[in-house]
């Protein structure tokens, strides 16, 4: 429905026209914004201990399914100890604008709570970061402090205890030239297949609700994308394909302050 959809803003020319694939993307992103329900799910997971959150306590937070349909109503989402987030979401120096997790940051976890990263892990070897630690506020649950103070970023997550592993494919840009009826002397199109139109991520961490997918359903991971589980999916091994990605603020100003200090 969304390619007739994308026929008719187009029409029918006169002459050959090239139409940008974001006009496409742009009326994916409408049209299933109004349907699809809302899950969490991180890519790159990284994990968060809270140290002062009980230990083997669990519990369950109303979620909602899709703010664009009231009557999609809510899910339950597990909260406990242990969590993950995605790793994009931390910085041990932040920059400028960047207002997720960071040493000594406040932020709000969707559904959950305040937390404040105290203390970070790292990989004696590699120096990579492996574990974050953080406190979290009692008083915050739901993402509001009763006592007024605000916090700048919300960050998605799902719970360690209850977490599935799935596996996700990223597609891109089949070339990476956008018209290619102007191509180089002595080159074909070939030449232009991108690398990258293909990455797929195993072991992501997606919350349990997720564990009944079927093929052919359609989610929207929270600020990640649009997905659609895949025709090969299969109970112990679900996988889910990226039709669209979301927005993202801060992918944009990282890139515009890459390409400043080139």
């Amino acid at each position: 429905e969304v390619i007739l959809t994308f026929l008719d803003a187009v029409g029918v020319p006169h002459h050959n026209n090239l139409v940008d694939i974001a006009l496409l993307e742009s009326l994916l992103r409408d049209a299933l914004n109004l349907t699809t329900p809302r899950v969490m799910a991180v890519l790159d997971p990284l994990k968060i201990v809270i140290d002062n959150y009980p230990t083997g306590q669990v519990e369950e937070l109303d979620a909602v399914n899709n703010p664009e349909d009231p009557n999609a109503g809510t899910r339950k989402v597990r909260f406990s100890k242990e969590l993950f987030i995605d790793r994009e979401d931390f910085r041990e120096e932040p920059p400028k604008k960047f207002f997720r997790l960071a040493p000594g940051r406040e932020v709000r976890l969707r559904y959950g709570y305040f937390i404040r990263c105290v203390d970070i892990v790292k990989d004696h070897q590699s120096g990579e970061i492996i574990e974050l630690h953080c406190t979290y506020d009692p008083a915050t649950r739901g993402g509001y402090a009763p006592d007024g103070r605000k916090v700048q970023g919300t960050l998605h997550w799902v719970s360690a205890e209850s977490a599935i592993d799935v596996e996700v494919r990223l597609y891109d840009r089949l070339f990476t030239k956008a018209d290619l009826n102007a191509l180089e002397e002595g080159t074909g199109f070939i030449d232009y297949i991108n690398p990258d139109s293909l990455h797929v991520i195993e072991n992501c961490k997606a919350e349990a609700s997720l564990a009944s997918a079927v093929p052919a359903s359609r989610y929207q991971f929270e600020r990640e994308g649009y997905f659609v589980v895949d025709s090969e999916s299969k109970p112990d091994h679900i996988i889910f394909n990226r039709i669209v990605p979301l927005r993202d603020t801060w992918a944009k100003i990282e890139e515009a302050q890459k390409q400043a200090a080139r």
